[in-house]
């Protein structure tokens, strides 16, 4: 294409241009989607990461399927809950906890029902 330009055909070098301004819209519009999607995914990722290292003995916690306890005891990626009022003791992976309660369930359904 560039050697018909170079021999003064002026109608197949107006097109070379225009394939440029169509492929950079497409181009803008990928790294916009980029930025949308894949980097607030990485903010939560390294939130979940940097919450899951900072769970001591004494957490009130709620793992992924629901259950709410605390933790009695953390080595390396298992983890002891004490649950319900009987303190029973069950033990999770620590990929399983779903986040750091600030306030037990029972608290909050003692205070419901008063």
């Amino acid at each position: 294409m560039n050697l018909l330009c170079a021999t003064g055909s002026t109608a197949s070098c107006s097109g070379s241009g225009s394939s440029l301004t169509t492929i950079l819209p497409l181009i803008l519009i990928f790294a916009v989607m980029i930025v949308v999607m894949i980097v607030p995914q990485r903010r939560k990722d390294k939130a979940v990461k940097n919450m899951l290292a900072a769970i001591k003995p004494g957490d009130r916690v709620r793992t992924i399927g629901g259950i709410y306890g605390t933790i009695s005891s953390v080595k390396d990626d298992i983890i002891v809950l004490l649950v319900g009022p009987d303190k029973v003791k069950m033990v999770f992976a620590k990929g399983a906890i779903a986040q750091v309660e600030e306030q037990g369930a029972e608290q909050t359904l003692n205070q419901e029902v008063k």
